[in-house]
């Protein structure tokens, strides 16, 4: 037989894919992977098809198509007065989280510690610890899953290399604020402690609030590695398309492993996308989307016994059981599905100890019919 020692011994199958499986087979709607029920834009999909008539299907450069880097510059500017070089600051990836996983790779050497806050999207932990990382929690608490930066400072050793935020956050919807920039600020000046910032969610702030991107703060934005989604903005998470930002000291570093990670990513779709972007308003309505469904399902589920968490970002809406049950959160989801037919997410699973709360998560990004077909099902819990 052969002798293998995994890398990941305490790795198993992600829990999205656990309850996307269960969910099938007891035909429940799935509000549990974060992924809409609706088509993107039909124009898109017109857009990609065109480039492949035009010739578009061999391997796009290593750093992305200039014409998609330009655009994303230019959008950036636009929306944030910020400028990036698309030559040499800006990397088109196959999603956010290999472009995630990536700058993690770029950086992090064995006994490098990095410090995530949790609840947190799971690739972070596993990809820190399979490049030799140690992971340094700070646990985020219902109902606001606020930082208190003091306590985070305790966290700072003379190995700490990296800093993962995520605003707006997954699972939490939750957001960070100028203050929480200015206190992150205050703790890294005079370090050499990069950021890793996953903005994904970038588009879907709610109730007018502003994103508060690490770019806006130059003490910041010269550390930090930037992430963010096409699938999330574009309603199109099975494309596997994103882009990294980041000052061309460490796009160097990042593109050193993107070449022999992904070495370029889909030549059509990148074509198709930015000829998409440039219309502004394919984009920009987002948070005027995404609000009126969070509103929509969080005014559905006023009738429920589950009690809501704030949400001021993302397309996820935690909720509180502990008003009916008990259980493990992990039991109550699976119940949920078998008894009630809806599956969700249950929030200890984006804890590395597992931290119960009796929270889950839903994901909004739905269909109405399909979101008031499931509150209909919740509604009898």
């Amino acid at each position: 037989m052969l002798n293998i020692q995994s890398k990941l011994p305490g790795v198993g199958t992600t829990i999205f894919s656990v309850m996307s499986k269960l969910a099938a087979e007891h035909n429940a709607i799935n509000l549990s992977q974060g992924f809409p029920d609706y088509a993107c834009d039909p124009e898109l999909v017109k857009l990609v098809n065109k480039a492949m008539k035009d010739g578009f299907n061999q391997y796009a450069p290593m750093p992305g198509s200039a014409f998609l880097k330009e655009t994303i510059a230019e959008k950036v500017e636009a929306l944030y007065k910020i400028k990036y070089n698309p030559d040499t600051e800006i990397t088109v990836t196959a999603g956010g989280t290999q472009a995630i996983f990536t700058a993690l790779a770029a950086i992090i050497n064995a006994g490098d510690e990095v410090i995530i806050f949790e609840p947190a999207y799971d690739s972070y932990a596993p990809t820190i610890k399979l490049l030799g990382g140690l992971v340094k929690t700070y646990e985020l608490a219902p109902p606001n899953y606020g930082i208190d930066w003091d306590m985070v400072k305790k966290l700072f050793t003379a190995k700490t290399r990296m800093i993962i935020l995520n605003t707006p956050q997954n699972p939490t919807g939750s957001i960070l604020s100028s203050d929480d920039m200015e206190s992150l600020i205050k703790l890294v000046t005079g370090t050499d402690i990069l950021i890793l910032s996953d903005e994904v969610y970038e588009h879907l702030i709610y109730d007018e609030q502003k994103h508060q991107s690490v770019m806006l703060y130059p003490e910041l934005k010269q550390r930090s590695f930037i992430v963010a989604s096409f699938g999330k903005l574009l309603h199109t998470t099975g494309w596997k398309l994103g882009y990294c930002l980041a000052p061309e000291k460490l796009t160097k570093e990042f593109r050193k492993v993107h070449q022999f990670n992904v070495f370029s990513v889909n030549s059509p779709m990148q074509q198709a996308i930015a000829e998409y972007l440039k219309q502004p308003k394919n984009y920009t309505g987002l948070a005027s989307f995404f609000q009126k469904k969070r509103d929509y399902f969080r005014g559905l589920l006023a009738e429920s016994r589950f009690t809501l968490l704030p949400c001021n970002g993302s397309y996820f809406q935690c909720a509180s059981y502990s008003d009916i049950s008990d259980e493990k959160d992990t039991d109550f989801s699976m119940r949920l599905i078998r008894e009630f037919g809806v599956a969700t997410i249950p929030v200890s699973a984006f804890y590395q100890k597992a931290t119960d709360h009796k929270i889950i998560r839903f994901c909004f990004a739905k269909e109405d019919a399909t979101l008031a077909k499931a509150a209909e099902k919740l509604k009898n819990v």
